[in-house]
């Protein structure tokens, strides 16, 4: 097993410990564990949840930043067969239930003190959480009906050691590992079932593309909630013998100073956090001589900004790629050694075993230098959204093939650029943001009428929304008030920076808005 492939995370966790039996696996404040005291506190978590009553099968939450208790609380979730729902710790009361409720999650681990924010009193507030058989909080003071993260670990001792592993050993490849939803063109979030092989496999070409080695210290700043923590952080960290090093907010000057002080070797992050690094006047005050690796992507780079990364932070390696959630969270990636144009300009080419595609209508492949949709096929492909057959249907074709959605040129070397989003989404500081679902909500304003959201170009975030509204008859909104309302409904990525009234949308002949009209009258207002 040792540095071949794992079939599930838990055959991957055993073998971290057994190769990198001295380094350390986890340092989060107080916290500094080697490789084998993580597993062991993984699998006290796992046996926990076992006397808890959680079965194979059956789903646990967690909605919390990155801190150690969340990947002690999520990789027990693998150990115990279950399979791990992250929530977006972006997320209000109400999306987050939409989301318990949809995956049937039986337990809930959060946090109570995270940035000002409670997120079980937000849970409550909102009348959710309603089938959950537990909330564990994972930090801060525990309310009424509510366990200790602490008084959670000691069920442990409930169940045998052996029986521990051997419910860990019962997990197989096929098994579902996470579901995780992506924020619905439809309205509303979907499940996409990833299974262990697929993200065992898929990120161990991941780690080899980068060059992650052990002794790597990685600061992960990417959400452990999202693809890019949990899998190209957490797990990535088990495979290479990398130390995972917990970011749980993000801010440049914070960054910076824990380069230095946790001698950070890998840091990834979208091309704004590099261009706010270069940008800092004081920089040469910074020790940044520990960086060597850097994985970026999810927004235009310009070229320059490859070459004063490598000349004035001292990177070596820099990669961009592109993946998302049905794939795995991985499809394509630049190899460590492309040039810095093809790193700058594309998100590189299928990982190994993968197959990807431009293709025009009907699916027939379009020849290099042409726009298509770009279509992923292997491994990786999901196997499919949760409870929803009609949706897989629409995404998946019969062979084989995942629709994504974007739009893309391949060169003749396969690298792929892509040229356009997934019909409206946009991408607000490395957040998908889908208008359907932002739309679904502000129609529940007692004055909005209809409503049409887009994103416009932001020089700090790369795109944010603007809400175009035809209000309720004899209604007059307020865009401050329309806006702080947005704001307690939903995660502040999605917030409209803007709301503009109208008396009617721009419809083309069969009644669809016309975003594009919209996009254009937001970006010269």
């Amino acid at each position: 097993m040792s540095g071949a492939q794992w079939n599930t995370v838990c055959e991957l966790l055993d073998d971290a410990a057994r190769r990198f039996p001295d380094l350390e696996a986890l340092v989060d404040g107080e916290v500094r564990w080697t490789f084998p005291e993580l597993r062991d506190r993984i699998r006290s978590s796992a046996r926990a949840l076992m006397a808890s009553g959680i079965e194979p099968g059956d789903r646990v939450a967690v909605w919390a930043p990155n801190i150690w208790e969340w990947v002690v609380a999520g990789l027990g979730v693998h150990l115990a067969g279950a399979v791990l729902v992250p929530v977006n710790t972006r997320f209000k009361g109400r999306e987050a239930d939409y989301i318990l409720q949809k995956s049937g999650a039986r337990i809930l681990f959060t946090v109570t003190d995270f940035l000002d924010t409670n997120y079980a009193a937000l849970l409550n507030e909102a009348g959710g959480g309603l089938g959950l058989d537990e909330v564990v909080v994972l930090r801060g003071a525990v309310p009424e009906g509510a366990t200790s993260f602490s008084d959670f670990l000691a069920r442990a001792r409930q169940v045998a050691e052996d029986d521990g592993d051997a419910r860990a050993a019962a997990v197989s490849g096929g098994d579902l590992c996470h579901i995780m939803f992506t924020s619905g063109t439809t309205g509303q979030p979907k499940g996409a079932m990833l299974i262990h092989s697929a993200i065992c496999r898929g990120f161990k070409s991941w780690c080899d593309v980068i060059g992650l080695r052990a002794g790597d210290r990685y600061l992960i700043v990417n959400p452990y909630f999202h693809a890019f923590g949990l899998n190209s952080g957490i797990l990535a960290c088990l495979m290479t013998g990398a130390a995972n090093i917990p970011h749980a907010v993000f801010d440049v000057a914070s960054v910076m100073a824990r380069v230095p002080e946790e001698r950070i070797t890998m840091l990834p992050g979208p091309p704004a956090v590099y261009q706010t690094i270069l940008n800092t006047p004081d920089l040469e005050s910074f020790d940044m001589s520990t960086l060597r690796l850097a994985v970026t992507g999810a927004a235009a780079i310009p070229v320059e900004m490859i070459l004063q990364m490598r000349a004035r932070l001292g990177f070596e390696t820099i990669v961009t790629g592109y993946g998302l959630t049905e794939a795995s969270g991985i499809a394509t990636m630049c190899r460590h050694d492309d040039d810095p144009e093809t790193i700058a300009r594309t998100s590189g080419r299928a990982i190994p075993d993968v197959e990807v595609r431009v293709v025009g209508d009907g699916g027939r492949e379009l020849p290099r230098g042409e726009p298509g949709e770009i279509v992923v096929r292997g491994y990786n492909v999901m196997l499919g959204y949760l409870d929803d057959p009609e949706q897989t249907a629409e995404t998946v074709d019969a062979d084989g093939w995942l629709h994504t959605g974007d739009i893309g040129v391949m060169d003749a070397r396969g690298n792929i650029d892509i040229t356009d989003r997934k019909k409206d989404m946009f991408i607000v500081g490395g957040f998908n943001a889908y208008p359907a679902e932002i739309e679904n909500i502000m129609l529940a304003h007692p004055q909005i009428g209809q409503v049409a959201v887009v994103g416009v170009p932001d020089d700090r975030l790369g795109e944010v929304a603007v809400a175009t509204v035809v209000p309720v008859l004899g209604t007059e909104p307020d865009e401050a008030e329309v806006i702080a309302w947005c704001r307690d409904q939903m995660a502040n990525y999605k917030v409209p920076r803007r709301v503009r009234f109208t008396d009617a949308l721009p419809l083309n002949a069969s009644g669809k808005v016309l975003k594009y009209v919209l996009r254009e009258q937001a970006a010269a207002g």
